[in-house]
Parts: C-alpha cells; sequence; structure tokens
C-alpha cells in the first residue's frame, strides 16, 4: 500500500487565505450551546482542534428566521449571540486557525417536536416532506412529518433569502474568515434542487435550472453583503435524509447546471458530502461527487465521508457494525496530488480526537472510537 500523505499536509491558497493542510473540520451538530448562545466550552471545542487542521467549519447555525432551527440548543449566527461568537473567532486565531461558521436552514426538516416554537411549521417549497425511501427516521415520525403544509409563499422565500445574507454579513462583522452555506442533506436548499420537492410553477420551480434559482439566489445575496473577496463555500449532496437513494442530479450535466449556478452566484469552494470519500457518484465512473464537483466547475473542491473510519456517518449514528479507526488517508492524499479534489473533510475522527490530524502527519496509531464522543463536547 503507498503510505506517503504529503499531499494531504502540503499548504493550500484559497483565495487571501493559506491553509496550513488540506484537513477541513466538517461540520458536525451538537446542539451545546443553551438558548443557541455558544458558550467558553464551545470556544475551547473548536480551538483545540484549531492548531493542527487547515480550516474549521462550525456546526450548522441558525439564522434570523423564525423557522431555521428547531432545537434551542443549536447556535444562533444574530444578536446576542455575535459576542459569544467573538470568543470563539478570537479562540481559533489565536491557535493560528481558520473558521467559517455554516449557516443554516432545516426547512422541510425541522422537527416541531424538538422546537422551542412547535406552533411555527418547517417552510417547504411545495409543501412537501418527501416520499420516504432509504431513511433512518422512524414510523411515527415520518407519518408526522409527511402531511403536507403551505408551500412557501415568495414573501417568505424573499425572507429567507434576506435571512442568510444578514447573518453572512454579521458573521464577517464578527471575525470569521468566511461562510460555508448548508445545501444538502434535505434541508431547505437541498428541497429548491429536488424534484421529488419542488413541485412549484413559478420561477423557482421546473426544470433543474429553475430548481436552483432559489440556492443561487441565496449566494448572490451573501456575496452582495460581504464582498468579492470573502470566501463562500457550499455544502451539496445527493442524497437525502428522506432518501438515501434519492438525488437532484441524475447524470454529470445535470449536476454541472446546479453547480454552474452556485458558481456563477459566487460559490468559491464546494463541500461534496457523500456517505463515503471515494464513493462513485455516477455510474460508470469511478470519479466521487468532489471530482465532478471541481470538474464540472474548475473549482476548488472537499470531499467527505469516513476520512480515517471505516464506516459512514449514519452506520455510527445507529450502530451498524462497529466504528473503526482506519488508514485511508494515503488514498485520501493520493487523490489530492491527482487533482481530483483539493480538501479532506473530517468529521467523527475529529470529534473523538482533537489531536487526529497531529497523529496522522506523524504516523501514530489513531485512538480507538469512541461512539459516545458524539454526544459530548470536548
Amino acid at each position: 500500500m503507498i503510505s506517503d500523505t504529503s499531499a494531504l499536509f502540503s499548504p493550500y491558497q484559497l483565495g487571501k487565505l493559506t491553509l496550513k493542510n488540506r484537513i477541513v473540520m466538517s461540520p458536525m451538530t451538537r446542539e451545546m450551546s443553551p438558548g443557541g448562545m455558544p458558550g467558553d466550552d464551545v470556544a475551547s471545542y473548536y480551538a483545540r482542534r484549531a492548531n493542527s487542521i487547515g480550516l474549521i467549519i462550525t456546526e450548522g447555525v441558525g439564522i434570523p428566521d423564525p423557522a431555521a432551527v428547531d432545537h434551542p440548543d443549536v447556535p444562533a449566527m444574530y444578536g446576542d449571540a455575535l459576542p459569544r461568537w467573538r470568543n470563539v473567532v478570537d479562540a481559533v486565531h489565536a491557535e493560528g486557525g481558520l473558521i467559517f461558521p455554516q449557516l443554516w436552514h432545516q426547512g422541510v426538516l425541522r422537527n416541531l417536536d424538538r422546537a422551542a416554537a412547535p406552533d411555527i411549521e418547517g417552510l417547504r417549497p411545495s409543501g412537501l416532506w418527501g416520499t420516504p425511501g432509504v431513511t433512518t427516521y422512524d414510523a411515527t415520525y415520518l407519518e408526522a412529518m409527511s402531511r403536507p403544509t403551505a408551500p412557501m409563499s415568495e414573501s417568505q422565500i424573499a425572507d429567507v433569502i434576506a435571512a442568510f445574507a444578514t447573518s453572512a454579513r454579521d458573521a464577517i462583522d464578527t471575525g470569521f474568515d468566511g461562510i460555508a452555506i448548508h445545501g444538502a442533506h434535505g434541508y431547505l436548499i437541498d428541497t429548491f434542487f429536488w424534484a421529488e420537492t419542488n413541485r412549484r410553477t413559478d420561477r423557482y420551480g421546473g426544470d433543474i435550472r429553475a430548481r436552483a434559482r432559489f440556492g443561487a439566489e441565496v449566494v448572490a445575496a451573501i456575496r452582495a453583503e460581504i464582498g468579492p473577496d470573502a470566501t463562500i463555500m457550499f455544502r451539496f449532496s445527493n442524497h437525502k435524509q428522506q432518501d438515501f437513494k434519492a438525488c437532484i442530479a441524475a447524470t454529470p450535466d445535470e449536476l454541472g447546471i446546479v453547480l454552474g449556478a452556485l458558481t456563477d452566484a459566487g460559490v468559491d469552494l464546494f463541500d461534496a458530502s457523500a456517505r463515503r470519500f471515494n464513493m462513485p457518484g455516477f455510474a460508470g465512473s469511478d470519479l466521487p461527487l468532489a471530482g465532478w464537483a471541481r470538474k464540472l466547475t474548475g473549482k476548488p473542491c472537499m470531499a467527505v465521508g469516513g476520512i480515517g473510519l471505516n464506516n459512514n456517518l449514519v452506520q455510527s449514528f445507529i450502530g451498524t457494525g462497529e466504528t473503526l479507526a482506519e488508514n485511508n488517508l494515503p488514498e485520501v492524499s493520493r487523490r489530492i496530488a491527482e487533482g481530483e479534489f483539493d480538501m479532506a473533510g473530517v468529521g467523527r475522527a475529529l470529534l473523538n480526537d482533537p489531536d487526529w490530524a497531529r497523529r496522522a502527519a506523524n504516523g501514530d496509531d489513531f485512538l480507538t472510537f469512541d461512539r459516545d464522543c458524539m454526544a459530548r463536547l470536548t
């Protein structure tokens, strides 16, 4: 087996930002900011990982829309939470790190049973949750969520776009180094892309080009607020939490239409979320989703999914088999060296061990994976 990981630990110039290596902390929901306010423990959590990796993407953060997130302990990116985020940013910068917040609107996946305001319905492009397929949700949840609701009005669409832009501007003013946008996994932006949940007949619905309009307008509004130089990262996926076999694009050409619209709107970097970093994006090719994004757009791309571990995120959550440390870094590094993608998004391995990247760089053994790490902040 080729053991060279030099490309993974090489620096990378991302616009005006210099990343010390290609390892990025992937966004992972924590729900450990009471009342939406990140505390000193959140600052410490990110700072402990900042000095050995290239970039941190925070957990998803709520934008100033009342239906953006459900759980009251999801951190907010507005109002009184902003000074708290300044402490987080300062702690990361003190360790020589870079940090982006991931702006998040849950949309159809907002769970009223967990919500601080259960009377506020989740927002849906066409009032549809999506036909359940291969999913981890139980029958009781699916029955409750499958009930149709009112489609989003054009004024609600405009308000959400403005909320994304406001949060982005506030984040940059707070000291963040760039902006990440969650446009994947069946959340709001992704459900505009997906034909199953977007059956609108106005300018936001129709063919795949029209279904990309909402996401592109979110990006364009953010770009207008933060200026031409700040980096915008966009997370996309083909699979959904509603159905792991669903997709927004059945072919590379269709994916190119979506990603092209986002690129034209101002995306600098794509975060291609797949269950495994090396899983082929489309039949007939070994190229993974991140590789397709780079090929189609020419933009830098990050691969994510099982880096440093033997299985995917869902398998860890539901306990399907044992999650084990796995040194798949030589393959990751090879793909970076060959220009397939540019960065490696690491999630659970960094949750399990803040020093994971340093161990990887030194060739040390990885720690045994502790599944409880996903339920604590250390």
